[in-house]
């Protein structure tokens, strides 16, 4: 199940129609397990999705919030708009306020 909806994925990518929504899907889902990944705990779409996990305390997984789900959004719209490995003759710049500066409040497990 997908913690983001395809219709909030299509509006936030700007897109009409139903044309790639298989590809959005997958660049969804690729957003959304890298933001899993770097949190380094599970995300449920709901509370009750979270109990009927019953998943121990110390997994420390969580509900999706605001922040984690634009983190999401923006990882999904860097894939939408950049359908390559690598790009020539471009200059990019991370945004201050990008999708690890979302995330970075909910991390667990950091370690030393």
């Amino acid at each position: 199940m997908s913690l983001i909806e395809l219709g909030t994925a299509k509006i936030h990518l700007r897109t009409n129609g139903d044309g790639e929504d298989d590809l959005i899907g997958i660049y969804l889902d690729a957003a959304e397990s890298a933001a899993v990944e770097f949190l380094n705990r599970n995300v449920y779409a709901t509370l009750a999705d979270l109990e009927a996990a019953a998943e121990p305390d110390e997994a420390c997984p969580m509900v999706i919030n605001g922040p984690v789900k634009a983190a999401m959004l923006l990882i999904l719209g860097h894939l939408y708009a950049n359908r390559e490995n690598s790009v020539v003759g471009v200059s990019s710049q991370d945004l201050p306020m990008g999708a690890h500066s979302l995330l970075w409040p909910y991390r667990i497990g950091l370690g030393v």
